[in-house]
């Protein structure tokens, strides 16, 4: 019947009389055997009793995290977690993580995103199912990626599987994947598109989308695949060519895949996500993750080309210097204010840190074995923009449509899950000069949250459309955003 718990259950058990003394010993004690009871073979009567005497103990533990996650949370204003040089506090750690989700709630009739002053905000297409990524086309034409994780992303099961499902539900993901890819045209220039038809379907948790050579490459959650494609064309029929498989299996923590190809048509360069949070899944399960892989397509070969990266996944080119940049999320449970995500050029060969440190040179005591000589290699990232703010979309502005942002970047924050007051939710916009960022982040689109903490949807992807527009995906929101000069 654990399977069939509802979430009402778990504030029931919070009304138990536990003290914190209890709480920290239950955690220890209680909390992973409860876990590893679900896989035991049948109990005996006696063994029973005392397995559900743990089970209540660990759903105190769990609802109480949970039931915390409930409450409003106020936004966090900038501050010392972002810029160049950003003032890295002490390391806090806990017993139990702090795991506050905004609740999901879609948005109102009427209630739209705020853009900055002098820009205008447009429902460019609504009614999606988790528009996750997005891919701008020559033609005006507009790729989105409605997906999901795949059934079996993380790796858990029997009741902690259940719960991370159950969370994953109330922040406005955890459903299933529609595994397709959308095509949007606005045929008559009003800034909404007035076509919506299916590109591509039965695909794995698709991501990253790539136009290169005449094909249009698909990054699954495991192998990257191509398609004959011409711009204008309204639907793929025909089958896929493999290129290469990406890492997966049961264990697929990180689930996003995403691709960039290179202006002159040569190579791709593929964005994986590691296996864990430091590695405690062990280091074999790490392999070609936490990287960027260079993929030779016509050869169907790739290496890593940089690695120590916990979780990139928005890439474009500067369009000045022509770098590699990426968007990439730092690891959790060393408190509120640790580790800021980061964008950051990447170097061919690079390492930057994970999991034995972060920003550099600055140690995780948590992982171990330590590993001294790859700390003493590791790059420091260019770009601090907030710690737990899940900075996804990275897109370069380069067009005359709004030239205040010209040359700089625009990061789409998902938003945070795990701090006590909220941080992200919102797009933002990173000064550039002579091809290195500059100051603080800027505010562009914001008011994804309500006034109590709920999230009316979380921006993912960013794309710049030919007109100079840009566009967000809000996967919580199922809407494209389309930001221009009001």
């Amino acid at each position: 019947k654990t399977e069939k718990l509802k979430f009402s259950s778990y504030r029931k058990l919070v009304l138990l009389n536990v003290s914190s003394e209890e709480s920290d010993v239950s955690a220890r004690n209680f909390l992973d055997p409860v876990i590893d009871t679900l896989h035991d073979p049948p109990l005996s009567k006696q063994e029973k009793r005392r397995s559900c005497w743990r089970l209540r103990s660990g759903l105190v533990l769990v609802g109480a995290v949970l039931v915390a996650s409930c409450s409003s949370g106020k936004m966090l204003a900038p501050s010392h977690e972002f810029g160049v040089q950003p003032n890295l506090v002490a390391p806090s750690t806990g017993l139990l993580p702090t795991v506050k989700p905004a609740k999901a709630i879609g948005w109102p009739e009427g209630k739209l995103p705020q853009a900055a002053e002098g820009l205008r905000v447009q429902a460019f297409a609504r009614g999606l199912d988790h528009p996750r990524w997005l891919l701008a086309l020559p033609n005006g034409d507009v790729l989105v990626a409605e997906s999901q994780a795949p059934a079996k992303s993380g790796g858990f099961s029997g009741l902690k599987g259940w719960f991370a499902r159950k969370l994953m539900v109330y922040a406005g993901a955890g459903g299933v994947s529609a595994d397709r890819i959308t095509l949007l045209r606005d045929t008559d220039g009003d800034g909404v598109a007035d076509l919506k038809t299916v590109l591509l379907s039965e695909l794995n948790s698709p991501f990253g989308m790539a136009l290169q050579g005449g094909y249009l490459y698909v990054a699954n959650t495991d192998a990257l695949l191509r398609f004959p494609f011409s711009l204008g064309q309204l639907r793929i029929d025909q089958p896929s060519e493999h290129v290469v498989d990406l890492p997966a299996g049961e264990l697929n923590h990180h689930w996003t895949k995403n691709v960039l190809a290179r202006d002159d048509g040569s190579l791709l360069y593929v964005a994986v996500g590691s296996n864990s949070n430091i590695g405690e899944n062990g280091l074999s399960a790490e392999r070609d993750r936490a990287a960027i892989l260079e993929v030779d397509a016509e050869k169907k070969t790739y290496r890593v080309y940089a690695d120590g990266l916990r979780n990139p996944v928005g890439m474009d080119w500067h369009p000045v210097t022509d770098e590699l940049w990426v968007a990439v999320n730092e690891r959790d449970e060393l408190g509120d204010q640790l580790v800021p995500d980061y964008i950051t050029s990447i170097k061919e060969g690079g390492f930057y840190g994970w999991p034995w440190s972060y920003w550099g040179e600055v140690i995780d005591a948590r992982v171990t074995p330590p590993n001294p000589q790859k700390v003493a290699v590791a790059i420091r990232p260019d770009y601090a923009v907030g710690a737990h703010t899940a900075s996804l979309g990275l897109a370069f502005y380069h067009h005359t449509a709004m030239p205040q942002f010209n040359g700089g970047a625009l990061v789409g924050q998902h938003g945070s899950w795990n701090r006590s007051e909220r941080s992200g939710y919102k797009v933002v916009f990173v000064p550039f000069l002579n091809g290195a960022p500059v100051g603080q982040p800027i505010d562009v689109l914001t008011g994804f949250l309500s006034e109590q903490g709920d999230a009316f949807g979380r921006p993912a992807g960013l794309a710049v459309d030919p007109s100079g527009s840009i566009l967000v995906a809000d996967d919580a929101g199922n809407t494209v955003w389309r930001i221009s000069w009001s």
